[in-house]
């Protein structure tokens, strides 16, 4: 213990150890002993002495420090103490103070120089990286803090080669963002640092990230936080979305699908009172433009950028972001980026540009914003960076809005100009003659967007007249420009000058011969391009050049002074064809050209470096080698090329119909498709609607059979199963067959009564004298006839009920489309009644063969029962009545089954009519035997 008394700051006894020796002496001890408690003390000690002597640590001990994160897991203290050496070893913790000494920045490089070599050392094992990711689970926060520290430290100095350690590990990118979700302030502040260095130009870590649900956390962490008043953490949060999102098109379409967006209109609400800002809210707000600026830049593709837009107007967020724009005590530096970000939400969307253009500054009165921004354009004595915002707010609200570009040169006309208020064009006119040459370049670029590819504007322009003093007649605005450029002012103003005519003239002959009219503007461009003038006038040379060459290139040969030919003539005499053409180049050699073509938001270090504007750079990379080639062709190659342009006008026409032709063709087609898609899903309803009703048609069969199968029938019966309304043709023609059945009982029954009858009558012809002796059997015969009478009316009451459960059924399936479990069951009941009835008749039949055998024996009888004639008569006479009433009940039976054959007919024409296959035999036996029964019965009358 006395060593490590020496070691952590006792008095020993002797020599003091040097540091290196030290440190020698504590790794072997960490290397060498088996004690956990002895590596521990001496981990400890080269903690105390690695931000002292780094190097020496450093060299001598990572190897045991990272065998110690390996070997001795279970105990978190000395994981702690060995990740912070090493963090001390890879990253100097201290506080630097800005220093512009070359000892100090000498120091500092060799410091950080020093630290790459430790971790270059360190990550050339990858699974010291993995070991690292894996020590990051544990939850002590002795060891998960240093843990991220020291990972941190590591991507801050070999970023690319961690990021594709991390990315191959398994779960590595999961593992950090667990951090994220920790309850301890400082290891989730530390995560997002952690998280922002492994984000960085990595997009493969980048998706990884968002779909680990990266955006609901860090849009939870912001709004706990208190967004844009919130601290250092919300500006944590910021960074690392802006890494997320920044040129990432996947990230940032996730991020829309998401709903994100409309997340971030809460962060923009500003209050009446807006100073006293602390810089830390500066700060997290003007992150917040910059986010929103990332999902509409534009750099990114059209598609996402307009899909990205209109959720931004639909969810209130540009309005909001207006409100900022027209508020008071906004600081300087959040208006500005305001602007930019309004700028790039409007820029391209229509929707958002007429929305634009409605906004009000609460001033009174009221004035649009557009007004008030070019306000602060064409003041001088508003801030740079302001006024450069502005200009790009200009350009984005006209860029590809014909609408817009419409109003803003109306308000140079003289049939709408209001001299009782301050309209756009009055403003960019005042800037454009003003003494300030910064005004005048803007005013120029500001109004050449209004033009921009739009000839009707072009034209319309050409009727702007200019009052310049009092007394002399008005000029146009062509001719006051032309004035101007004549009169020598500053380059910056001739240059936005020659920019505006460029862009005024190109694709317009009719502004061309406007500006060939003049005599003095050709003169004065080939004197311009012929004198020798140094570097600063080189650059308006070359427009110069330009503008001459557009003369000649959108010449329609109106004026015969100044055809093409002459000017082409003029331009070889006067400054040479080579001459020209090596001055028309100062342009694009110009180094302030290629920094304009980079991106459409001017971006200037100082007023005197905006010359170039970035569309139209655009233009002079489209015209440059037209106008070479237009100077150097000849009169021949001129009329062939003429002739060509014609043939070509005309091939475009052809193409232009047949471009017609088959958009009314795409759109038939389009149509027809939609007609053949709904006929195909009506076509599959109806065929789901056949499908289900033959399902149920094969049930009803199966539930048929198996009725069938209970009540003993013979399957030979059927004629293939048909239905009407669901009720099979069987059952009916059985139901049928069993009435006619009990039909001919009932007459047979009639018969043997007639018989009865005519045996009474002729009894009482003979005359024949009764005896006393046989009144008793006379009596007995009474009661069975009067039996059998009472049997004939209780049949006719059967047949009756029959008929009525027939209706029953008839009209069931007039109204049902399937036959139910109560049909079956009322079927059932029917074929119980109509055998009970059967067996019923045949006993009555047997009664009737008894009687007729006692025939004889009663005949013999009769002929002494003389004195019961009188009783026998009446009872004849009553006997006839109930005959009578009942052919009644049977005529009116008739009658019903002749109906009910009528309805089956047509229903059984209904069924030919929808395709199925009938048998009509049946039917005419039915008719055939109806026919006969009625015969019968015709018969029965006569007799």
């Amino acid at each position: 213990m006395n060593f490590f008394r020496g070691v952590m700051g006792g008095q020993p006894a002797g020599p003091q150890p040097s540091g290196a020796d030290t440190i020698q002496k504590l790794c072997d001890r960490v290397a060498s002993s088996t004690l956990l408690e002895d590596r521990r003390d001496a981990v400890r000690a080269l903690k105390s002495l690695s931000k002292k002597y780094r190097m020496e640590v450093g060299t001598q001990a990572m190897d045991h420090l990272i065998h110690i994160l390996q070997t001795d897991r279970s105990d978190s203290e000395i994981l702690g103490y060995a990740l912070d050496t090493l963090y001390n070893i890879i990253c100097s913790d201290e506080e630097e103070e800005p220093d512009d000494s070359e000892a100090e920045d000498a120091q500092r490089r060799q410091e950080d120089d020093i630290g790459a070599q430790f971790t270059e050392r360190f990550i050339q094992e990858a699974d010291n990286v993995t070991l690292l990711l894996t020590l990051l689970e544990e939850f002590d926060f002795h060891v998960r803090w240093p843990g991220v520290k020291l990972l941190t430290a590591l991507l801050k100095s070999q970023c690319a080669q961690v990021q594709g350690i991390i990315l191959v590990s398994p779960m590595g990118v999961s593992r950090l963002m667990d951090l994220l979700a920790d309850s301890r302030e400082v290891i989730r502040n530390d995560g997002l640092l952690l998280l922002q260095q492994l984000t960085k130009g990595n997009a493969a870590i980048q998706k990884i990230v968002a779909f680990e649900n990266a955006f609901e956390r860090l849009l939870d962490i912001i709004t706990e936080e208190g967004t844009s008043d919130g601290g250092i953490v919300v500006e944590d949060c910021l960074l690392l979305l802006l890494n997320l999102l920044k040129n990432n098109s996947s990230n940032q379409n996730f991020f829309k699908e998401g709903s994100y967006i409309q997340r971030m209109k809460p962060w923009f609400e500003v209050g009446d009172d807006n100073s006293g800002w602390s810089a830390q809210k500066v700060t997290n707000l003007h992150l917040m433009l910059q986010l929103v600026r990332v999902m509409v830049s534009p750099v990114n593709s059209p598609g996402a950028t307009a899909s990205c837009q209109k959720s931004m107007f639909q969810c209130g967020l540009l309005q909001q972001l207006c409100t900022i724009l027209m508020a008071t005590g906004v600081p300087a530096d959040i208006l500005t980026e305001t602007i930019n970000t309004v700028s790039e939400v409007i820029r391209g969307s229509q929707v958002n540009q007429d929305y634009f253009a409605s906004v009000n500054a609460p001033s009174n009165p009221p004035r649009p914003a557009i007004v008030v921004l070019l306000m602060s354009m064409v003041n001088e004595r508003q801030p740079f960076v302001l006024r450069c915002a502005v200009l790009y707010c200009f350009q984005c609200f006209l860029y590809k809005n014909q609408k817009g570009q419409g109003e803003i040169v109306a308000t140079l006309l003289p049939s709408t100009i209001d001299a009782n208020s301050i309209s756009a064009g009055q403003l960019l006119c005042g800037g454009l003659f003003s003494a300030d040459s910064l005004s005048n370049w803007c005013a120029a670029v500001a109004l050449g967007h209004a033009l921009q590819d739009n000839l009707t504007q072009k034209e319309q322009l050409l009727r702007v007249q200019l009052a310049t003093s009092l007394g002399k007649p008005p000029v146009s605005l062509l001719q006051q420009c032309t004035n101007i450029l004549s009169q020598g002012s500053k380059v910056q103003t001739r240059v936005g000058l020659l920019m505006l005519l460029c862009t005024w003239m190109s694709n317009c002959p009719i502004a061309v011969t406007h500006f060939l009219h003049n005599q003095e503007n050709v003169p004065f461009l080939t004197a311009q391009i012929s004198e020798n003038l140094g570097e600063d006038e080189r650059l308006v040379q070359g427009l110069c050049a330009l503008l001459l060459g557009i003369c000649i290139y959108y010449n329609d040969n109106s004026l015969e002074n100044y055809t093409k030919e002459k000017l082409k003539q003029l331009i070889e005499k006067r400054i040479g064809k080579e001459n020209f053409v090596e001055k028309l180049g100062f342009i694009t050699k110009h180094e302030l050209y290629s920094r304009a073509a980079q991106k459409p938001q001017p971006a200037f270090s100082t007023p005197e470096h905006m010359l170039f504007d970035h569309e139209f750079t655009k233009l002079v990379k489209e015209l440059e080698g037209v106008i070479t080639k237009a100077v150097h062709k000849s009169s021949e190659e001129d009329k062939k090329e003429e002739e060509v342009k014609k043939t070509l006008e005309q091939h475009d026409s052809i193409v232009t119909q047949y471009k017609e032709l088959i958009r009314e063709q795409d759109s038939q087609i389009n149509e027809l498709k939609e007609q053949v898609s709904l006929l195909s899903s009506q076509k599959d309803q109806m065929q789901s609607a056949i499908t289900q009703q033959l399902s149920q048609i094969q049930q009803h069969k199966d539930q048929y059979n198996i009725l069938k199968l209970k009540l003993g029938k013979d399957s030979g019966q059927s004629d293939g199963g048909q239905q009407v309304n669901g009720l099979q043709l069987e059952e009916l023609t059985l139901l049928r067959e069993e009435l006619e059945e009990l039909r001919r009982q009932h007459t047979l029954l009639n018969t043997q009564l007639t018989d009865k009858d005519k045996l009474i009558s002729s009894l009482k012809a003979e005359g024949v004298q009764s005896t006393e002796g046989s009144a008793a059997e006379n009596t007995e015969l009474l009661k069975e006839v009067d039996s059998l009478r009472l049997q004939v009316q209780s049949q006719a009451a059967e047949i009756t009920q029959l008929q009525r459960d027939r209706q029953e059924l008839q009209s069931r399936t007039e109204t049902t489309a399937a036959v139910g479990d109560g049909d079956g069951a009322k079927v059932s009941e029917l074929e119980n009644r109509l055998s009970a009835q059967i067996s019923e008749t045949h006993r009555l039949q047997e009664e009737v063969r008894t009687l007729t055998e006692s025939r004889a024996q009663m005949e013999k009888e009769l002929a002494t029962s003389t004195s019961t004639t009188a009783i026998l008569q009446a009872e004849k006479s009553k006997l006839q009545q109930d005959v009578t009433e009942s052919k009644k009940e049977q005529d009116d039976l008739l009658m019903l089954l002749a109906d009910q054959d009528q309805k089956i007919l047509a229903l059984k024409q209904r069924l030919k009519d929808l395709g199925e296959t009938i048998e009509d035999e049946d039917d005419l036996d039915a008719r055939d035997q109806f026919d006969e029964d009625e015969d019968d019965e015709e018969e029965d009358d006569e007799e």
